[in-house]
């Protein structure tokens, strides 16, 4: 009989009563949480230089709808030519534009064409000792993870080697 009296009173008359509170029991913040304020400080508003690989031929790639022909290096605000002819030029000496960048990336996208080749581990290995994550990928597959990467606002860049095949409109 007293707990369905009890049940009758309702949250307040529970807890005076000594019972466990129920589901909309509502708490009170502390003295400390009431003065408390959040502040959010935006020191660069997201910035329309972001690249985004569009599509790509055998001739080249389309870049924020600039057309760039032939390998090219796509760093976080620039495009360059890059001066490797297949997968067999890229050696510590073409990686080291991309380990000379400040901020450093966090990851480099490397697309060797049609098909995914095997770089040699010495080179992979000096990457990584410089704090750089390779990822090595044919080159269709290396546009899309560059573009995921670059939407996810990370610091990425990409060594682009032209497929035989063509696509266009990412």
């Amino acid at each position: 009989m007293a707990v369905a009296a009890l049940r009758l009173l309702g949250p307040a008359a529970r807890r005076a009563a000594g019972g466990v509170p129920c589901r909309a029991h509502r708490l009170t913040p502390a003295d400390d949480e009431l003065y408390q304020r959040t502040r959010v400080t935006v020191l660069e508003p997201e910035s329309p230089n972001t690249m985004f690989i569009d599509g790509y031929t055998s001739r080249g790639f389309t870049i924020n709808g600039d057309l760039v022909v032939g390998p090219c290096a796509i760093l976080p605000r620039t495009i360059l030519q890059w001066n490797v002819g297949s997968y067999r030029d890229i050696s510590h000496e073409s990686l080291s534009l991309f380990r000379l960048l400040e901020p450093q990336i966090e990851i480099l996208v490397l697309g060797t064409g049609d098909r995914v080749e095997r770089l040699h581990p010495a080179v992979l290995k000096q990457m990584r000792e410089c704090g750089i994550a390779v990822e090595v990928q044919d080159t269709p597959n290396a546009c899309a993870t560059f573009n995921f990467l670059t939407s996810e606002k990370r610091v990425a860049a990409a060594g682009l080697i032209p497929p035989r095949g063509t696509y266009m409109g990412m």
